[in-house]
């Protein structure tokens, strides 16, 4: 496949309510769709080297903050949940020109599943699931939370918010730069430095998640297109037990683990994730894949 340029173009989309949602896209408009959903906390930065690297391989990358989060508007009465985040990724997969492949992290990848499962026809032709299965190991998110209602205060600097990130992601051997840092953080009315998503988002979707479960066990059961679920060998949000528990709710999904990656799969293990994510989008163009056709 030619190199093509992986220069990305923001533009804004404005969500069901009201809200208006910041979505990058890469690549050329007739190429094959790749759709990138990130977790709880983070921003369609996330996925900056694949999406890159993927687009220059010729595939279309589009990559979005979920509301709340990073340039996308926030909910102005702070009351958050399941149904706004899937009808916000039904609305960017149904104005891209082709049918999309969708690459869920964590949030991202259970609300594919919702989406995917409860829709006809589903507005994915396939799934990735990063480092996520509808039930989840309760102390690996306990820790995740953890971190992120650990600095209410905000940060005086950039410096002391790349201390706390090294703390947190102590297998990453670089601490992150001012540049890496600034779509991360806004300035509040204190001066101080503040994560980029809402607070809100805490008490609202977070403190429900579990209750979920049910809903994404049964959606997994219905997803009848080609999945690949990649998993960090060292991740605590997933686990054998809980990988075991998707593959027979989804027989026909693949599943590969990236030994030396956390939960954090694209930060972690960049090169390999996105080779990962490239041969199981080129086995789908080239086999034309239907449910089952990828299980192996």
């Amino acid at each position: 496949m030619r190199m093509l340029s992986d220069h990305a173009t923001t533009e804004r989309l404005t969500a069901a309510d009201g809200l208006s949602l910041a979505v990058d896209t890469r690549g050329p408009a007739e190429a094959p769709v790749l759709l990138f959903a990130h977790g709880f906390g983070q921003t369609r930065g996330a996925w900056s080297g694949s999406a890159h690297a993927l687009a220059r391989a010729g595939y279309r990358c589009v990559s979005f903050d979920s509301r709340g989060h990073g340039e996308s508007d926030r909910v102005p009465d702070g009351r958050y949940h399941i149904e706004q985040f899937a009808a916000d990724l039904a609305l960017v997969a149904g104005v891209q020109p082709r049918v999309p492949v969708l690459v869920g992290a964590s949030m991202g990848g259970l609300l594919g599943l919702v989406v995917a499962g409860e829709s006809t026809p589903p507005p994915f032709r396939a799934l990735v699931l990063v480092d996520i299965t509808p039930r989840w190991e309760a102390a690996g998110v306990e820790r995740i939370l953890a971190f992120m209602q650990a600095h209410p205060e905000g940060f005086a600097d950039y410096t002391h918010a790349a201390e706390a990130i090294a703390a947190y992601l102590p297998q990453r051997r670089e601490r992150k730069s001012e540049d890496q840092l600034r779509p991360l953080l806004r300035e509040g009315d204190d001066g101080r430095l503040h994560w980029h998503w809402d607070p809100a988002l805490l008490a609202g979707v977070v403190s429900d998640s579990e209750r979920y479960q049910p809903r994404l066990l049964a959606a997994a059961a219905k997803v009848d297109v080609p999945v690949l679920l990649l998993s960090g060998g060292r991740s605590d949000v997933v686990s054998r037990d809980t990988v075991a528990e998707f593959l027979q709710l989804v027989p026909h999904a693949c599943h590969i683990e990236l030994p030396a990656a956390t939960h954090m799969l694209a930060g972690d293990a960049n090169d390999a994730f996105t080779r990962a994510i490239a041969t199981f989008v080129r086995d789908l163009d080239r086999h034309d894949a239907r449910p089952g056709a990828m299980a192996g």
